[in-house]
């Protein structure tokens, strides 16, 4: 599989990279596909747990945005970070610079303040560690995100018992619910109204992933909604005093609870195999009691930055 011949810059906004080797190799992924890597992330400038101090990672953002030899913007990985930065980001320069930023997880907060903040979409996507440095990369992960910034539109489908029947349109936002409720009530939260809303966590038990989702609807957010999508929810651990509590319990609550259709089974999320999706692009949800499709177009691309 080949990328387009284009730059792609590597920046660490988050976490520093657990492995310096595997940064190597995911570098050489990408330049084995065809692309132009300019690497903004230097090992011996991480800070604790950080891929920099907070200058040092706004700085690795503006080299990015500012390179006229970069067309894509890729986050080293998620972690913990961006919410440190937030305020400093400056969001005008990393629209006005029309380069696609690619990440999720932690990454989830920048997107959801570049369209806060200027209504610019980005792309809920892989990052280099750890979907480029694995010994074997999942290529169906690899070529969602190739065909996505490709365009000029996207459909993702995915298979699942019981999702309600739904045809709507809106603009696809979300990501990490984590990082969704951490933004609430701050300048970095969109206003978005009959939106598409697509939701992942890793880690977080069922009462936890039910807390938040009810927090979101509190606030008004869902039910600004037409429809929540839901991703990937793994990683955690039931013990014997949830009696009977568990994932699915969740789910047939917060299908009652919700005033929008709440689907499942979409491929997003702390996976290996893994979508990308637009955030901030124009969607169609179709879907029945086996699954669904959803089509994203008006969103910018390699060939319409």
């Amino acid at each position: 599989m080949k990328t387009p011949e284009i730059g792609i810059a590597i920046v660490a906004p988050g976490g520093c990279a657990p492995d310096e080797a595997a940064v190597a190799r995911g570098i050489a992924r990408l330049q084995a596909q065809g692309a132009t890597v300019h690497n903004y992330y230097a090992p011996e400038h991480t800070f604790q747990r950080f891929g920099g101090t907070d200058a040092g990672r706004l700085a690795q953002l503006d080299a990015a945005a500012s390179d006229p030899d970069v067309q894509v913007v890729i986050a080293l990985r998620g972690s913990y970070g961006i919410s440190r930065i937030l305020p400093d980001i400056d969001f005008d320069l990393m629209a006005a610079s029309r380069k696609l930023f690619v990440g999720y997880s932690d990454f989830t907060a920048f997107h959801m303040g570049m369209m806060a903040k200027t209504g610019r979409a980005s792309f809920a996507g892989p990052m280099l560690c750890d979907d480029f440095t694995r010994d074997e990369a999942e290529q169906f992960t690899l070529a969602q995100l190739w065909s996505c910034l490709a365009g000029p539109t996207h459909t993702v489908t995915g298979t699942s018992v019981g999702n309600p029947q739904v045809d709507v349109t809106g603009k696809l936002w979300g990501g990490n619910l984590a990082m969704l409720v951490h933004l609430l009530g701050t300048p970095y939260f969109p206003e978005i109204q009959n939106g598409i809303l697509f939701l992942e966590d890793v880690n977080e038990h069922p009462y936890r992933v039910e807390r938040m989702l009810l927090q979101l609807l509190h606030a008004g957010v869902i039910g600004r909604q037409q429809a929540v999508l839901l991703g990937d929810f793994s990683g955690y651990k039931l013990s014997p005093m949830d009696k009977g509590y568990d994932a699915d319990a969740m789910l047939t609550y917060v299908r009652q609870r919700l005033p929008v259709p709440v689907l499942t089974g979409l491929e997003f999320g702390h996976i290996r195999r893994r979508v990308t999706l637009p955030f901030g692009g124009q969607a169609r949800l179709q879907s029945d009691a086996s699954g669904f499709s959803l089509q994203v177009s008006d969103y910018p691309t390699l060939s319409r930055p």
